[in-house]
């Protein structure tokens, strides 16, 4: 349960020796650069800005590739296999990839050159077979779609919308144009939408003939040179080519599958390169000589001493940082129980430089908390097991991944412990399936402790006295921090008051009959009650007198004492928030209970058969898998938010940055590393 201590190093080395001693540096990623010294008449930097631009286009590019052929050829594995991580590379096998990299760079362009014309392709197989569908109505049209008519007639080929017949069209024509003659219509299909004609007419009616077409909403079909029947079979040719053309591009692209192994570690080997380049480009360096400078753990700086010394000629400087000169990364390293709720806290912010990590604390109460919303002992039983399974069958897993599931692991077994204690496993359907199946009405699994659906007031006091506990243990990790900090008068003033106030008006309450009868509790002695109720108003009046110690006026003191005092309406809104154990518990357990009923129910209506087994298996299955997925995230939700608003509110201030070191940043292969 610690902020590991940093040392701030400087590393001398020969420029000869550059790129191996950055690439170590690398592959150990125990070290965050920050280089401190300017440039000057000695030391100056090179820019590499060109050079990692290139590296990162080379990324760029084989990841698209590989976008590509998953497109194409989607690799198996299923849903799991995530889970397994990056692939292990030792350094042999690194330094032969290497010799690949530019083949994979070739084989990514063309990969995206094969996907661009694909694409083209594609994308041109539908606009031809719309004109195809165009041309459709036009089939028994002997003539060019473009055909305008002789020296001496004028030909109009169109559409008007609606089904029309030839007398309709002839009458309609008539109608808009009564002057012209010797006018001929031929309707070439016919179909609700639209009506296909072709009208000829002397050139001396050809305007007159226009406008009445005009008026009858005439439009032109597509212009097609050669006969529609002919253009038709044009474009159906064309369209086999296209499609046959997109078979014989995709099966290329599948061809180049071989080459995803090389893009991957191509992706990961220019990503580094680019970061080794922005690296380089922050270095003060000389003719000879160039210098590193950044923080390591101090765990890690006499194994990083070391390996430097023994095979490079380097100078190795240590020093301790000064946190009021520059910001001091953290980084936190705890056992096996509070590590995986380290991405909670970080989630939340890191504790500044100086400021205790809260780990343990937030673990010890993080699982009790969340196995009290699910509660429920088959619930935690399935996450135990799942989590369990995932971790043993996958032991190359991220390591941020496997503290999530280690966390989610603990929670299941509390869930486990109060779901036994409070009689649920999978609500009631010990008793639905002895009832329903067995006749034993009388066959169920007894709460060791209590029920809390049929005690839900005994429930609720026990949810305010742990979230009392836990606001308490808040106020008693600031009072560790004063104390560590020789802010003996901070931990008097801001904890010991108000723990006087506090837990005073808290006894005070439970020695009224009225609390008593509410809770169905005993009420305290009465002389518990007045000592109580001395205590309280003494933490009172010590908040009054130093809430506002920081004012030299004795009037802005008591003024700010009185606001400081008001606080304790927060401290009952913040233990109220702890109902919130009881609902997303009793949440869990009657919608459990309901599914259970339900197919207890539709199983007693067709008997206690096959058939009434095969529903009530059907129903109690995706009715629990939805109540465990809802209420596994709710208890997830509202947990974090116990810890961040009520817990971290009392003594935490986070603001740390995080230990970001020089490493392989990679997300397909992690090269082994060398000790």
């Amino acid at each position: 349960m610690s902020v590991l201590p940093m040392e701030r190093v400087l590393i001398c080395g020969l420029k000869k020796d550059r790129k191996a001693i950055l690439e170590l540096l690398q592959h150990q990623g125990v070290i965050e650069i920050r280089n401190t010294v300017e440039e000057d008449e000695v030391f100056g930097r090179q820019d590499k800005v060109a050079a990692s631009t290139t590296f990162r286009r080379n990324t760029t590019l084989a990841d698209q590739a590989l976008a590509v052929l998953n497109e194409h050829a989607p690799e198996g594995g299923g849903l799991l296999a995530g889970l397994d991580g990056r692939r292990e590379l030792s350094a042999e096998e690194y330094e032969t990839r290497v010799t690949k990299r530019d083949a994979a760079v070739k084989a990514a362009q063309e990969i995206l050159s094969l996907e661009k014309e694909w694409s083209e392709t594609k994308a041109e197989i539908p606009r031809t077979e719309s004109q195809r569908v165009a041309l459709e109505p036009w089939l028994s049209y002997d003539l060019p779609l473009d055909f305008g008519g002789t020296t001496a007639t004028c030909a109009f080929t169109g559409t008007v919308p609606g089904q029309l017949g030839l007398p309709e069209a002839e009458a309609l024509l008539a109608q808009y144009a009564p002057d012209a003659q010797d006018v001929d219509i031929n309707v070439i299909s016919s179909s609700p939408e639209q009506t296909c004609l072709f009208v000829i007419a002397g050139r001396k009616h050809e305007q007159q003939v226009r406008e009445a077409l005009r008026r009858m909403n005439f439009a032109k079909p597509p212009i097609v040179s050669a006969e529609p029947r002919k253009a038709a079979q044009e474009l159906d040719s064309r369209i086999a080519e296209l499609k046959e053309q997109e078979k014989q591009l995709d099966g290329k692209i599948r061809e180049d599958v071989k080459y995803r192994d090389d893009l991957r570690f191509a992706s990961d080997y220019f990503s580094m390169r680019a970061d080794k380049y922005d690296v380089l480009s922050s270095l003060a360096q000389t003719r000879m000589v160039f210098l590193v400078g950044g923080f390591v753990p101090q765990e890690n700086v006499g194994q990083l001493e070391n390996m430097l010394t023994s095979r490079y000629d380097v100078v190795f400087e240590t020093e301790e940082p000064d946190p009021s000169e520059e910001e001091i990364p953290v980084k936190l390293k705890n056992n096996a129980f509070s590590a995986p709720l380290e991405g909670v806290i970080e989630s939340y912010s890191l504790p500044h430089w100086g400021e205790m990590d809260p780990s343990m604390l937030v673990a010890v109460f993080y699982y009790v908390l969340y196995g009290m919303m699910l509660s429920d002992a088959a619930y935690g039983l399935i996450m135990v097991v799942a989590c369990a399974v995932a971790l043993k069958k996958h032991p190359g897993m991220e390591e941020g991944l496997r503290k999530s599931l280690k966390m989610f692991l603990y929670c299941g077994i509390a869930t486990m412990f109060w779901g036994f204690m409070f009689g649920s496993f999978f609500g009631d359907a010990v008793n639905v399936i002895a009832s329903t199946f067995f006749g034993r009405p009388d066959i169920k699994l007894p709460p060791i402790w209590f029920e809390p659906v049929g005690k839900p007031m005994k429930m609720l006091v026990f949810c305010f006295a742990v979230g009392i506990v836990h606001l308490f243990t808040g106020l008693g990790a600031k009072c560790y921090m004063d104390i560590k900090a020789h802010a003996i008068r901070d931990a008097i003033y801001d904890v010991v008051f108000w723990y006087m106030l506090v837990g005073g008006c808290i006894l005070l309450l439970l020695s009224t009959s009225m609390m008593a009868d509410m809770f169905s509790l005993t009420p305290l002695p009465q002389q518990v009650g007045s000592a109580s109720a001395v205590i309280a108003v003494a933490g009172l009046i010590g908040i009054i007198l130093t809430g506002g110690r920081e004012s030299r006026s004795w009037v802005k003191r008591i003024l700010k004492g009185l606001y400081a005092a008001y606080g304790i309406s927060g401290y009952l809104s913040d233990i109220l928030s702890y109902s919130r154990l009881l609902a997303l518990g009793l949440a869990t357990s009657v919608i459990a209970t309901v599914f259970n009923k339900m197919a207890g129910m539709v199983a007693s209506g067709v008997g206690a058969g096959v058939i009434g087994w095969i529903l009530f298996i059907l129903i109690f299955v995706i009715g629990h898998v939805l109540n465990m997925a809802i209420n596994a995230m709710g208890a997830y939700v509202h947990t974090n938010r116990l810890t961040y608003v009520e817990f971290f509110g009392k003594f935490y201030e986070g603001g740390g940055k995080k230990f970001t070191p020089f490493m392989d940043n990679t997300k397909y292969f992690k090269i082994k590393e060398e000790n």
